[in-house]
């Protein structure tokens, strides 16, 4: 999901329900579009049990089979295919509804024969407020901003309904299920009766007429206007993991409800989809189109074919304009890039155009090649901002802008969200990790390699206009340095590892992208960038076309790096915990060391202890070295000077360097990387310390409170002062630029 820098904006900033039995409503089909309900037998889903409903960070790698073994290239498809659809389908523009006709087929990899499958029906999510998302939303909201924050109202609820489900000739029944005990009315996941079970290793064909009436525009799919992005429309079948995927001991449906904080998980497989739409309408997709589009009474057939994906999403709207493009790059087939857009956002479009490419550039030469031959890249229309920052596969939506002016937020925020969307092709996309139980793998790594791009690219966030730029004032910060701002390092209330919905707050979920990147970014400053970077590779090359979980992530981390250490204490304290980090300087203190008063054993006899004489003495001896040394520096002198330095440790540990500045202009760095609460360091020298400093280089974006890891020996307030000063020019030009808008 694509998100504004400004947090609690669009996927940014972002409660689970209590785990009961799962209660199961069933009826006989063909259903009528408001199903009675009526208990159904709990023993037809004994057999294979559902993923736990507090799912969440696995600890235990997966098996080198998973999901087929390693993708080396030489196999027939790019993925291991497990399942197929074919889909026509028609939209009545005036209805926002789309009628479809679904064959769908669906492989067997268990050992044993599977008497039921399971449906997500996404859009039964927005039905009513009965459901699932709307009941966690609710609760969420309460505590922390979200996107997908609109009211519906009468005419603008969606829904998908079942009409009949056949194998063979035999007409299915099914019932809804709730597999991480939501409320009885949540309506997103079906079960479904089989008449023949399916064997091990065997292919089941359904053969499924529904209708999805799409809601206006609330969160991720939906119509405005003459506007409709289809997405999450079509019966979708769940995911049946193997013992040794993804930490599953024995096969087990994967099949979550469509939570308020959660997106998708599905088997990759090949799509087939027809698409009529009214003639006058602009229509783009996942995958390529076959042939020439079909004319016929007014309306337009396209037919859109991809394999080795796992969803399907497309777009028709009436009045939109195309921008075209292409990219190649090594390993890659030649990319066809074609940018959507309405008529207000034409400014936008090359701009995002650019990015795109820029993208396919950066990722395919970062992590591994685009294996796909399309790219659509659509910009929603004014008042469907909702439908943008959403991603599918080779298919996603960005933000519009009216004007996109070179070095300011706006140029900004236009590249980071395409350049975010288009980065979920390769960690939801081709990586295809579980967004439900480790949304981590997807949005955070995402954010991570977003502002490892934008870095490369050195384009930091330009808080500036063009009356800004005009006088002169163009302050920026660097997106590091944003995604901490937004990390809620002080007190972090999940583990980042968490699954999607069970959390303490929206807010909570939106750390997922701001923390895990400063996560990465501070075990990148460990390891070294080009390690990181090699690990990355080896992670996508292992796992892609695959499910890989956290656990199969930091295996690879610690295989590329040899590091166990550096990695494990990261994951162990931020992926499966909530630590906090907070070293500072604790003191800082010097004195100078001058000759011993009092008596002392000398030849057999004590001296007096003449403390009047040895104070003349040192008097004398100030004296003559200022004669011989005129131009010394303040804090240099005839004696040493013992400067200690006491460093606290509020929080859990993290290596930390300590650099102590002296007065004739030297420096000394000191390693801190032990469990100690606190340490003490000193230094005999023959000038004093006038500083110390943790972490001078900037490396450690986890700790807390930056403000507190340095002191001097004389008050400064100048780093206070370019604080408030930094701040306050950062909120100026804000609310100058929000004046624009």
């Amino acid at each position: 999901m694509g998100l504004s820098m400004i947090r609690g904006g669009r996927g940014s900033v972002w409660l689970a329900l209590a785990f009961w039995p799962c209660a199961l409503l069933a009826q006989t089909a063909p259903p009528a579009p408001a199903p009675a309900a009526s208990a159904a037998p709990a023993a037809a889903m004994a057999d294979i049990p559902f993923a736990s409903p507090t799912a969440a960070a696995v600890t235990v790698p997966s098996a080198p089979e998973a999901w087929g073994g390693e993708r080396t290239g030489q196999e027939a498809t790019l993925s291991d295919r497990v399942v197929g659809y074919r889909i026509a389908a028609e939209l009545d523009a005036a209805r926002h509804a789309v009628s479809g006709k679904e064959q769908l087929t669906w492989r067997n990899r268990s050992d044993r024969p599977v008497g039921s499958v399971y449906l997500h029906l996404y859009l039964n999510a927005f039905q009513n407020e009965g459901s699932t998302f709307f009941t966690e939303r609710k609760v969420l909201t309460a505590h922390g901003s979200s996107r997908g924050a609109a009211t519906l109202k009468k005419g603008e609820w969606g829904w998908i309904d079942l009409k009949s489900v056949k194998q063979g000739d035999a007409a299915l029944k099914w019932s809804f299920v709730h597999p991480d005990g939501g409320p009885a009315t949540d309506q997103t996941v079906a079960r479904i009766d089989l008449a023949r079970p399916v064997p091990a290793g065997g292919t089941l064909t359904l053969d499924i007429d529904f209708l999805s009436q799409l809601p206006r525009v609330v969160e991720r799919t939906g119509w405005w206007g003459d506007f409709n992005l289809v997405a999450q429309w079509f019966p979708k079948i769940g995911v049946l993991e193997l013992a040794g995927e993804r930490g599953a001991t024995a096969p087990r449906w994967n099949v979550h409800e469509f939570h308020f904080n959660s997106e998708f998980y599905a088997d990759f497989g090949s799509f087939d989809v027809s698409l009529t739409v009214p003639g006058d309408y602009t229509v783009g997709a996942v995958g390529e189109l076959q042939g020439q589009p079909q004319q016929a009474g007014g309306k337009t057939t396209y037919r859109y074919v991809q394999g080795d994906v796992h969803d399907f999403a497309w777009v028709a709207a009436k009045g939109y304009q195309a921008l075209d493009g292409g990219w190649q790059g090594p390993g890659s087939p030649k990319v066809a890039v074609r940018v959507l857009y309405p008529p207000e956002y034409a400014g936008s479009a090359p701009s995002q155009l650019k990015a795109s490419t820029d993208s396919l550039t950066y990722f395919s030469g970062t992590l591994g090649p685009y294996p796909y031959r399309t790219l659509t890249v659509v910009v929603p229309p004014f008042n469907a901002a909702e439908a943008g920052g959403m991603e599918y596969p080779t298919f996603y939506t960005t933000e519009g802008y009216d004007k996109v002016e070179p070095g300011t937020v706006t140029q900004y925020m236009s590249d980071f969200v395409t350049i975010h969307e288009f980065g979920h092709g390769y960690f939801y996309g081709l990586l295809a990790s579980n967004e439900f139980e480790e949304p981590m793998l997807d949005e955070g790594l995402n954010e991570y390699w977003d502002q490892r791009m934008l870095r490369e690219r050195k384009q930091d966030i330009a808080f500036s206009t063009s009356f800004l730029k005009a006088i002169g004032f163009t302050p920026s910060l660097g997106g590091f340095a944003v995604e901490r701002m937004g990390a809620d390092l002080k007190q972090p209330a999940d583990p980042l590892g968490q699954n999607a919905w069970d959390r303490f707050s929206s807010s909570s979920y939106g750390t997922v992208y701001t923390r895990t990147a400063t996560a990465m970014h501070d075990l990148e400053e460990r390891l070294g960038k080009d390690v990181l970077e090699r690990a990355f590779k080896e992670y996508y090359r292992r796992w892609h076309f695959r499910h890989p979980s956290v656990a199969d992530l930091r295996a690879t981390l610690i295989d590329v790096s040899g590091d166990a250490r550096d990695v494990n204490q990261v994951f162990d304290q931020y992926v499966y915990g909530t630590a906090r980090i907070d070293d500072r300087v604790a003191s800082l203190d010097v004195a100078e060391v001058l000759p011993a008063a009092g008596t002392e054993l000398k030849d057999g006899k004590r001296g007096d202890g003449d403390s009047a004489a040895l104070a003349k003495q040192i008097a004398k001896q100030r004296e003559d070295w200022k004669k011989a040394h005129p131009k010394a520096k303040p804090g240099e002198g005839p004696f040493p000077w013992r400067s200690t330095v006491t460093v606290f440790r509020d929080g859990a540990p993290v290596p930390q360097l300590l650099r102590v500045s002296f007065a004739d202009g030297s420096h000394e760095d000191v390693r801190w990387n032990d469990d100690r609460r606190w340490a003490r360091f000193e230094f005999t020298r023959p000038s004093k310390a006038v500083s110390a400093e943790l972490d001078p280089e900037r490396k450690i974006y986890l700790d807390a409170n930056k403000l507190n890891d340095s002191r001097t020996l004389e008050a400064d307030g100048s780093a206070a002062r370019r604080w408030t000063d930094d701040v306050a020019s950062l909120l100026q030009a804000f609310y100058s630029f929000l004046v624009t808008l």
